[in-house]
């Protein structure tokens, strides 16, 4: 007996010593580790790296840009059957544990040995985010441990619900996505809200496998982790037997999502991508920053169909010029059963299909098949479709040259054959034949009232060519610039009624290889001419006259209020022509000058930008027309500023005024949305009132009756604007406004190669116009100039530009400023009634 009591008591002196010198381990390594470790707190102001995400004006997803598809969700938005589903997966004690799980750990062992798998993770989800948060994924019993004191840690400082918010939002689930809502979009397309139990299940199952247990690369594997989660569930009791034996016979339906954009604008959204990098640096891809801008989705929906449609029809006049290659059919494997049918394996050209991406909504597809008028074509979706001979066939006549094209085919097997590679394009319910055009396009529009860009295209599609014509694009305007000139004639003393002569003119200078000889379109002279019919019919000869008689220092000296940097301008003649390279953004914001009365705005695309907390961090205060606001209040305040040294802007701002007088109510106001025009920077006057008013009503005159009649089309009294061709011609241009929007489009090729000798602004960039006005200003009334003060309208004679006598059959209305309304005259006095002479210039011009 005292043997046994002799034992025992050294039995129980070594378990206490034990655990004694386990304590005092554990105890030492905690005291050790404690102090390394980082702090809890940090985990509440913890930044997710969220992309960089832009937004039409309307708050429509247009662009997004980052290494990781995010978007952290609250868990009140979280769906209950995904909580559950996750806990089973996962860690079933998770509400009821303090941050470890013996319980967990000892299961997740008893399933290892006795499957030979892994189910259920022994680390708890609190583990799991101290690890995913501070520390590495590397396996050793420090990391352990350290994982096990955070996770203590964190369940003391957090609630369960943020301990789970940020599992969730911080998980690494595959293809690039970072948390569950991410998760929904890359794998379904939807929300986490919209997803059925099996998808739910589904991405519960990534964490433990985002790539081997992926439902897109191993479906297999995936469904198998899904059903296993479903089987927890219902041993949980989370869900009954009915609802688990629907969910593991639902098929896997997840596949690749790319980012969902509610509008197709990648223009717009490099454009605000690279104004993110130039305020925050690379910090803007991971920052979770949002960028608003001021494009309207529907107009520039419009505006990118207007621009596709123009291109095709362009390239459709000039000819077709063939597939874009040939495949071998030998690559097919052809096999014939014993009834005799065959069958053709076309995987070979499938992944040519799918390696062909579709540029402008022009989907590729191969020839299978040519009959008599009608052929046979496969798509990347493994679909024959059957082109009749109206679908595009018919009218396939062959390139040539830009001025040519060859006869009409009779035969399909004129056009294409088997193994050809095509594009196809839908078009009223059926697929038509198409091709890529060569051409280039471009579109701006703009606010007048302040430089807010409402849509913007810089090419056909940006995936085939991501230069940006609209704002990169130097190109000569043509007559495109003539308003300008025309401008500077008026202040200098010429009238809409000036008469200057239509002649042939030659300009000899040194500098030049040759002698140059300018001619209108048409080759045609008409002699003496109005200077309103010279703009709406736009004579070249009189531009250059009305240039020479103004002065080129004095049209040049006026440009910079148009938006022009006047250093660059040619000092000779050829300014009148538009010699000058601009690109479409420049001279849409020139043209803003007359579309809003006479005042400079400064274009622009970010409204604001929000940082992760919803926080404005950047804000536009862009100079705003405002009609009847004391400028010159205004002004004084703003010069009383500048005299008291008021810092600049450090934030490379080129819109917010640090330090502005406003800025206070600003912000108040924005934030209640009841901003006023008189609430922003005003625009400065730079043209006349009268001025403009003229130079208004005669580039109305251009649409009504000129060289942009085509959009009387629009059925609008209150459209503006100016066409432009280029030598070549090379360049097609249309710029043109109502009161409310202005917009400018252009069309030439990218190598400068010419479009053709019937091309021109009316017949290329004018119809692309005129498809985008009629939805942009659908169900928008016309707006209406009212004449200003100190302008009188009198009748004229249309040949001399003099006042009409009372009994002058011919007379027509004409718009003076009152010191130049003409007197009366006798026409036998006249002096400008001279036949066409071709002038030799030489003198100084200057």
């Amino acid at each position: 007996m005292k043997i046994k009591s002799k034992f025992l008591a050294v039995t129980l002196w070594f378990i206490a010593a034990g655990i004694g010198c386990s304590l005092v381990g554990l105890s030492g390594t905690y005291l050790y580790l404690s102090p390394q470790l980082p702090s809890v707190d940090t985990l509440r102001d913890v930044r997710l790296q969220t992309p960089l995400r832009i937004y039409s004006a309307d708050g429509k997803l247009i662009g997004e840009f980052g290494d990781q598809r995010r978007t952290p969700v609250k868990f009140d938005d979280i769906p209950p059957l995904y909580i559950q589903a996750l806990l089973a997966a996962e860690d079933a004690q998770f509400f009821t544990h303090h941050g470890v799980s013996i319980k967990g750990i000892s299961r997740a062992v008893v399933e290892l040995v006795t499957t030979g798998k892994k189910g259920s993770g022994g680390s708890t989800l609190t583990m799991q985010v101290a690890r995913n948060y501070f520390l590495t994924k590397r396996k050793a019993f420090i990391r352990k441990f350290n994982e096990i004191l955070l996770a203590l840690r964190i369940e003391k400082e957090l609630t369960k619900e943020e301990i789970f918010e940020l599992y969730v939002n911080v998980t690494f689930l595959g293809k690039r996505a970072y948390g569950i809502e991410a998760a929904a979009q890359v794998y379904y397309g939807r929300t986490l809200n919209d997803l059925t139990l099996p998808e739910l299940a589904m991405i519960a199952g990534l964490p433990q496998g985002p790539s081997f247990q992926n439902p897109i690369i191993n479906p297999e594997r995936a469904k198998e982790r899904r059903n296993w989660i479903l089987g927890r569930m219902l041993e949980l009791g989370s869900i009954n037997e009915e609802t688990y034996a629907q969910a593991v016979a639902t098929p896997v339906t997840a596949k690749y999502h790319g980012v969902n954009l509610d509008v197709y604008s990648p223009y717009v959204s490099e454009m605000a991508r690279k104004k993110a990098i130039e305020l925050f640096g690379y910090a803007a891809y991971t920052d979770g920053y949002r960028i608003y801008t001021t494009v309207d989705s529907r107009l520039q929906d419009t505006a990118q169909q207007a621009v596709v449609e123009g291109l095709i029809t362009y390239d459709q006049r000039h000819g077709y010029r063939g597939p874009e290659q040939n495949l071998p059919l030998d690559q097919l494997d052809i096999k014939t059963d014993e009834s005799g049918l065959s069958t053709t394996d076309y995987s070979p050209w499938l992944e040519t299909l799918k390696a062909t991406p579709s540029y402008g909504n022009l989907k590729p597809a191969i020839v299978t098949g040519v009959e008599d008028q009608r052929i046979h074509v496969l798509t990347e979706e493994n679909e024959i479709l059957t082109l009749e001979w109206d679908q595009g066939l018919s009218s396939a006549r062959p390139y040539i040259t830009e001025d040519s094209r060859g006869p009409s085919p009779k035969l399909a097997e004129e056009i294409v054959a088997p193994g050809d590679l095509i594009r196809i394009k839908q078009q009223d319910g059926m697929w038509r034949l198409s091709q890529i055009p060569e051409a280039q396009a471009a579109l701006i529009s703009l606010s007048p009232q302040n430089g807010a860009i409402r849509a913007l295209v810089g090419g056909f599609d940006f995936h085939q060519s991501n230069f940006n014509r609209v704002t990169q694009a130097r190109r000569q305007p043509g007559s495109n610039f003539k308003p300008f000139v025309y401008t500077a004639a008026l202040e200098h003393g010429m009238t809409a009624a000036s008469i200057i002569n239509d002649a042939p003119i030659v300009f000899e200078d040194g500098q030049l290889e040759s002698t140059w000889r300018p001619e209108n379109d048409g080759g045609r002279f008409y002699g003496p001419t109005r200077l309103r019919e010279a703009l709406y019919r736009s004579r070249n000869l009189v531009s250059i006259r009305i240039l020479r008689n103004t002065g080129i220092s004095n049209v040049i000296d006026g440009m910079s209020r148009f938006g022009f940097d006047e250093s660059e301008l040619p000092r000779d003649l050829s300014l009148a022509l538009g010699s000058h390279d601009l690109t479409p953004l420049q001279v849409a914001t020139g043209y803003a000058v007359f579309a809003n009365g006479g005042y400079k705005v400064e274009p622009y695309l970010v409204e604001k930008i929000l940082n992760f907390d919803g926080r404005a961090v950047f804000e536009a205060l862009p100079p705003t027309v405002c009609n009847g606001c004391d400028d010159g209040e205004y002004l004084a305040q703003l010069s009383s500023q500048n005299d008291s040294g008021a810092e600049e802007d450090s934030s490379n701002n080129p819109y917010q005024i640090q330090g502005d007088p406003f800025q206070f109510d600003f912000e108040v106001k924005s934030l209640l949305g009841i901003l006023e025009p008189s609430d922003y920077p005003k625009a400065p006057k730079v043209l006349d009132d009268q001025v403009a008013y003229i130079m208004d009503s005669i580039l109305k005159d251009v649409v009504q009756k000129g060289t942009g009649y085509r959009a009387k089309a629009l059925g609008r009294t209150d459209l503006a604007g100016k066409t432009g061709t280029t030598n070549g011609p090379k360049d097609a241009w249309f710029s043109g406004y109502n009161g409310n929007l202005v917009a400018t489009t252009w069309v030439g090729f990218d190598q400068h190669s010419p479009l053709g000798k019937n091309e021109y602004g009316g017949s290329a960039a004018l119809p692309i116009w005129i498809d985008f006005m009629k939805e942009a200003l659908k169900g928008k009334p016309n707006t209406h100039r009212a004449q200003p003060p100190g302008m009188v309208t009198v009748r004229i004679n249309p040949e001399t530009g003099e006042r009409a006598r009372i009994d002058d059959p011919d007379a027509i209305f004409e718009t003076f400023r009152a010191e130049h309304v003409p007197q009366f005259k006798s026409q036998n006095d006249a002096t400008n009634q001279a036949m066409p002479y071709e002038e030799s210039i030489t003198e100084d011009l200057f």
